[in-house]
């Protein structure tokens, strides 16, 4: 469940209900959970299942061997998406760099220039990873491909946008049989179902 967490323990004034960026990631950097941000808000994140938690370690065992010998780097939900357009900082459950990572300033935590992001989506969260998220997300240039992954079911949604950032217009499609493969358009590789769903029971 996400909740908008209007007193963090750590922060000397906890009757505050905005902070700024530089509050919120000194607040981050001890917090026993972890926190997004947007826009003076810090929201604290839920903890995940154990089928998510198993199918986020698929793919970045899967992906991460594809693409050892790449330009490209992937990276887990250590590191926060900044998001400069909407004051915002966002944990998703993978990022692709191509080639160097864009560091927001100083900052070693905080990755400006993702290629492709993937969630696993939870129930409570889905409809934020659908909607507000992934508007927000579209903002960054470099942003070109985004896959939902679902834990209840062999599903997958792909939306991907080649022509960033001069056009808008994305693709969309569903995967949803284990027997299939989705295609990566932004790696030019292939990304099979039953490497994703390894070891589920559904």
């Amino acid at each position: 469940m996400v909740i908008t967490q209007t007193n963090p323990p750590n922060l000397p004034d906890a009757t505050k209900t905005r902070f700024t960026p530089d509050e919120y990631r000194a607040i981050e950097e001890t917090a026993e959970e972890r926190h997004e941000y947007c826009n003076g808000e810090i929201i604290a994140m839920s903890g995940g299942s154990e089928v998510h938690s198993a199918i986020a370690c698929n793919l970045l065992i899967y992906l991460g061997f594809l693409l050892r010998d790449t330009a490209n780097r992937l990276y887990n939900s250590d590191l926060r998406v900044w998001i400069p357009e909407h004051r915002c900082g966002t944990y998703a459950d993978l990022i692709v760099v191509n080639g160097e990572p864009e560091l927001n300033g100083d900052r070693t935590d905080e990755i400006l220039n993702p290629l492709l992001i993937v969630e696993v989506l939870s129930p409570s969260t889905e409809g934020y990873d659908r909607g507000e998220k992934f508007r927000k997300y579209r903002s960054l240039a470099s942003f070109c491909e985004y896959l939902l992954v679902s834990q209840a079911e062999p599903y997958i949604e792909q939306y991907y946008n080649g022509d960033r950032p001069s056009s808008e217009r994305w693709q969309w499609q569903v995967c949803d049989r284990l027997d299939r493969a989705i295609v990566l358009h932004s790696l030019n590789i292939e990304l099979p179902m039953s490497e994703v769903y390894r070891r589920m029971n559904f």
